[in-house]
This record gives structure tokens, C-alpha cells and sequence, in this order.
């Protein structure tokens, strides 16, 4: 058994929630939580309000979402009550802004689009330069009303679902002027983009935005659903075949080679999974590229959102309803449920990590979730206890190595030969699964959780390189050596403190 090994993940947790802790994250990278408007309608337990919201865990936190007035070109509230503090209303823009007065790292800004805008008004509004002006001027107008830190553009898709072929080249032109008039005021100016070739390839121009935004946001999401008419795994790290596109890492790659800087790119994270409805129930075995599934999925018991199940859902009928099964899809890396017909594909920790732990090879900005009223926000469930599986495995597979084994009793011996206390490394590469002190976000926390992992697993892993190459090289440790293999031992497998 896995959980039987001597390895356990070595991270110290850096998160402290409540009391007079007011920090956020300390690993340098972005957590950009959006934050959706409407969920505070939804049924208990899982309707969401701002004072939900932890601090300690956003380095930004997005407001979707603002509207597009297709006939006076201006930006505008979809829903004064829930945004404005006026008339006894909800006041989230304030609730929200406030939010930095006790948490100062905090940026909040706000998001505008989304699909139910559409990419008409848009279309319309970027193709003429007067149009483009009386928006850019209502938008920092608006900003600067009611304290918003920059702007989110989230236009799903340029040249797409009605727009025009000059989107692309007008989608430019409308991201650079709207940078220029954000310099003065020092706002934030990021966009979602989206992550299939067809769209990167005919919607944007790469190089271009990345010159003027400030933070790309790609949806790391939504690469299949039952509109494929086959189950598939909504957010798959990588392709079921060498010809798959349609997966995180590609996504990952494709914007990077053409043009997209690793410091701007923010990997969207989804805390929601897709819904399919088996064509055949009778089916024994679901494979993802081939199985059949109707066109439309089924909506969750709490969000009624369309062919969507959202991860607090996912939780409490996993706590609550025994009907359901689970399974892991290795090659895709992907959790997912079902009970007779009925499949929910979704993420959880484990494909969560493994995701952080990709984004971190390519050195990625950080991490966009979409959304973070759709965590275990309440803390109603029970925690997941896997979700370093392939963490633990890897490592373990490297430390079965031969030429690493006989590296540490290389070490070992001729630092005994040297009179030098080394310690046995062998025995001193642990790694501690980090203990849950906590029950609520279980999602988000997990990604903070993976970041820091995944950088004490590179120190190894560069140690292990570093000890191996000595022994191909057929080298000793010298005196000159042994401050190098001293700090490799005691930052990278002892930690600090030892």
C-alpha cells in the first residue's frame, strides 16, 4: 500500500486562517479567485456570500460579472441590487472593495463578459475607434466609483458566435488602448482566454496581448462535455493519445510557443465537473474517448446549473448518497463518479495537484479558479486522503533507482572515510504529508498546499541529479565538495530547523 511507505511529503503549511493574520501567500505565485454574483441565491448550504470569503488564500480576487450596453457602449451592472449599495441593496462591489482595508495584498478587480454576453456588443464596440473611447473612459469612470483595482475582460470569443473576422485585430487594438488609459491610475488589465487551437488560433493574436496585459488568464477547462455526444474528463492534464489537443498541457505549450510570457500566463482551475447521461447504461467499463453519452448531461441539486456539478455538490452526495461510485482515470488524471447512467466528471485534490504540479514545471504566474463559491467553502464534508498519491509515487520510484542508491552509499561511505557526520540520506529522504488543520476550501487550499510541495520535490530531485552525476563522474567528496553536499543534505532532505 502506498500510504505504507516511508515516504511522506516535507512541507511546512504557511496559511494561518482567522485571527489577526492578515497576510496572504507567500510563494510568489497569483491565486486569482473570481467570485460568482449570483451564487449567493443558491439553496443551503451552499449559498455564498462575500464574508465567506478567506483573504489568506487570493492574491486577486475577480467580481463576475459587469455587463457591455450594446447601445450606449459603456459598461454597466447586470444586477444593481446584487453590486450596489443602494436602495437596501446586496453592495458587493463595496462589500468586496473593503476587503482590503484589513487584507492589503489584495487586489480586486472586476471581470467583464462572460458567456451570456456574447461576443456581438463586443464585436461592435472594438471595431470602431469612438465606440472603443466612450467605453475605455466609462470604464475607468466606473473603476475609479467604487474602487476596483483593474478590469478582467472575459469577450467569449473574438471572430466567434456572430462577431467578425476583424475581432482578432480589433481585440488588440482595444486591450492596448485600454492599458494606456489604465497607466495613469496603475489598474490591473488581465483577460480569460480561451484554451482549444481552433480558438487561440483564430480569435487571438498571442504576441500582441501579451505586450499589453498585465495577466492572461486561460480557461484550463471545458475541453469536453456532452456536447461531444462522448464521456470525457472536463479538465484532462494530458491527452489520451500523441493527437490529443485537447488538454491542459497542450493549452499550456501551444500558448507559450507562440508568444505568451510564463510570468503573465495564469492556469484556470474549474471547481466544477461536466455531467453525461450514458447512451448505452449497460456499459461495464467508461472510457474516455469512446464511450457514448447523450447531447445534454444533468444539472446538480443545488446549482441547477446546465450539464454541471460543482465540487461542494460532488462532496455532499459523495458524504450523503451511497449511489455513487468512484474511479480514477490515470491517463488523464481525473476523479470522476457514477451511478448507473449517470457520470460526473470532475476535480478534486489529487487532479488539482498533479495540475499545480504541471504549471509549475512550465513556471507558470499561478492559478485562476474558477470559482471559489464552488469549494466546500463551509467545510460541510468530509477531506480528501489522497490527494499526494502521485506525489508520494514519484518519488518513490526515483529513490527505488539503483544509480541513486548506490550515489547514497557512495556519500555516505566517504564521508565516514572523512570523519564527516552526513547522516544516512537514504533514511533521511522523507516526505511529510502535510496534516489537514483545517476543514473548509479544501480546493484552494490544496493548490497553495501543491505549490510549496512541488518546489521541496524539485530540491530533491536536483539533490538526487547532483549526487548522481558525482558517482558517474567517479568523483569524491572532497574538502572543496563538502559544503555543496552539505547544503544539499541539510536545506533539501533535512529542512530547515534540523
Amino acid at each position: 500500500m502506498i500510504w505504507r511507505t516511508s515516504l511522506f511529503l516535507s512541507v511546512t503549511l504557511f496559511l494561518f486562517v482567522g485571527g489577526s493574520h492578515i497576510e496572504g501567500p507567500k510563494h510568489g505565485k497569483v491565486a486569482v479567485c473570481y467570485v460568482a454574483s449570483w451564487a449567493m441565491f443558491r439553496k443551503p448550504p451552499l449559498n455564498f456570500a462575500i464574508s465567506d470569503i478567506d483573504p489568506t488564500l487570493c492574491t486577486h480576487i475577480v467580481y463576475a460579472f459587469a455587463g457591455l450596453d450594446g447601445e450606449s457602449h459603456t459598461i454597466k451592472s447586470l444586477n444593481q441590487w446584487l453590486d450596489i449599495e443602494q436602495d437596501s441593496g446586496n453592495a458587493a462591489y463595496k462589500n468586496l472593495t473593503d476587503i482590503k482595508k484589513n487584507y492589503p495584498h489584495i487586489k480586486v478587480t472586476l471581470s467583464l463578459g462572460g458567456w451570456n454576453e456574447g461576443s456581438v456588443k463586443f464585436s461592435t464596440m472594438a471595431s470602431d475607434k469612438w465606440k472603443r473611447v466612450r467605453f475605455i473612459r466609462s470604464v475607468t469612470q466606473y473603476l475609479v466609483k467604487y474602487d476596483f483595482d483593474g478590469l478582467d475582460i472575459m469577450w467569449k470569443y473574438p471572430t466567434m458566435r456572430g462577431g467578425s473576422p476583424d475581432d482578432k485585430e480589433n481585440f488588440v487594438t482595444l486591450i492596448k488602448e485600454l492599458k494606456e488609459a489604465f497607466l495613469p491610475y496603475g489598474y490591473i488589465l488581465s483577460a480569460t482566454l480561451g484554451n482549444t487551437r481552433g480558438v487561440m488560433s483564430t480569435a487571438y493574436d498571442l504576441v500582441s496581448l501579451n505586450r499589453y496585459l498585465d495577466l492572461i488568464h486561460v480557461i484550463g477547462y471545458d475541453y469536453n462535455g456532452p456536447w461531444d455526444k462522448i464521456v470525457g474528463a472536463s479538465a484532462p492534464l494530458r491527452g489520451l493519445n500523441k493527437r490529443d489537443e485537447n488538454n491542459v498541457e497542450y493549452t499550456i505549450k501551444y500558448m507559450l510557443s507562440f508568444g505568451v510570457s510564463p510570468d503573465k500566463l495564469v492556469l484556470g482551475i474549474q471547481f466544477l465537473g461536466r455531467t453525461f447521461i450514458l447512451k448505452d447504461p449497460g456499459v461495464k467499463v467508461i472510457d474516455f474517448s469512446k464511450t457514448e453519452a447523450e447531447i445534454k448531461g444533468f444539472s446538480g441539486p443545488y446549482l441547477n446549473g446546465t450539464n454541471m456539478y460543482a465540487y461542494n455538490e460532488v462532496c455532499l452526495d459523495l458524504k450523503n448518497n451511497s449511489k455513487w461510485v468512484y474511479y480514477w482515470d490515470k491517463v488523464s488524471s481525473t476523479p470522476y463518479l457514477r451511478d448507473g447512467s449517470r457520470i460526473v466528471s470532475y476535480d478534486d485534490t489529487r487532479s488539482i495537484a498533479n495540475k499545480v504540479k504541471l504549471a509549475m514545471d512550465y513556471n507558470l504566474a499561478g492559478f485562476m479558479i474558477w470559482s471559489i463559491d464552488m469549494d466546500d467553502f463551509k467545510g460541510v464534508c468530509d477531506m480528501p486522503n489522497d490527494t499526494y498519491t502521485d506525489f508520494i509515487e514519484r518519488v518513490s520510484d526515483i529513490t527505488k533507482d539503483k544509480l541513486w542508491q548506490d550515489s547514497v552509499k557512495n556519500l555516505n561511505s566517504q564521508a565516514d572515510l572523512e570523519g564527516k557526520i552526513y547522516g544516512t540520506l537514504r533514511d533521511k529522504l522523507i516526505l511529510r504529508i502535510p496534516k489537514k488543520n483545517f476543514k473548509n476550501y479544501p480546493l484552494l487550499r490544496t493548490i497553495h498546499e501543491a505549490i510549496d510541495i512541488t518546489v521541496e520535490e524539485k530540491k530533491i530531485a536536483d539533490a538526487m541529479k547532483l549526487v548522481s552525476t558525482s558517482l558517474r563522474e567517479g568523483s569524491r567528496v572532497s574538502e572543496t565538495q563538502t559544503p555543496c553536499y552539505r547544503t544539499c543534505s541539510e536545506v533539501c532532505f533535512y529542512g530547515p530547523g534540523h
